[in-house]
């Protein structure tokens, strides 16, 4: 009986693991909460456009590459959300399958790897219509985004009259 507790505390917490967990060898803005920030960085090279000096052939190249991680993004939430129920379907059962779960759990992995990779090549895509010139000033743009993210909210002062 113990051993199919440790099985299932196993299994149970190698599927967390691959569920919240993002790939290390990836860089910080890979990070499940970061991926999004990748399309936001295309986002707001459109937007900021004149302040980086990006030409209209430039920004005439982001905007259709800026749509496809759009609907990559959206897809991949799907893919992902249909991986996971499909895992807690498994192991719903007390005595689940332990092969279905792990290959529920690599398919859920898989499906993050490829997504990440999907989004890195469309950075390189992306950075490599940019001048160095240009380029840093995206880098700048990008950190000042990420330490407004990670400022703490204003506290509101209660006011009692």
């Amino acid at each position: 009986m113990k051993a199919k507790y440790s099985i299932f505390s196993i299994v149970a917490a190698v599927a967390l693991m691959a569920l919240t967990i993002p790939v290390p060898a990836f860089s910080q803005m890979m990070e499940m909460g970061h991926m999004e920030m990748m399309g936001d960085m295309m986002g707001k090279c459109n937007e900021h456009a004149e302040k980086m000096g990006l030409t209209d052939e430039q920004i005439a190249k982001m905007k259709p590459a800026h749509r496809e991680m759009q609907k990559k993004e959206a897809r991949f939430k799907a893919d992902l959300k249909i991986a996971e129920i499909e895992l807690m379907e498994i192991m719903e059962v007390k005595d689940f399958d332990l092969e279905k779960a792990t290959a529920a759990v690599k398919k859920c992995a898989k499906i993050k790897t490829d997504h990440h990779l999907e989004m890195l090549k469309a950075m390189k895509e992306m950075r490599a219509s940019l001048t160095d010139e240009q380029f840093n000033k995206m880098k700048k743009m990008m950190m000042s985004m990420n330490a407004d993210d990670k400022k703490p909210a204003k506290k509101m002062k209660k006011h009692i009259h």
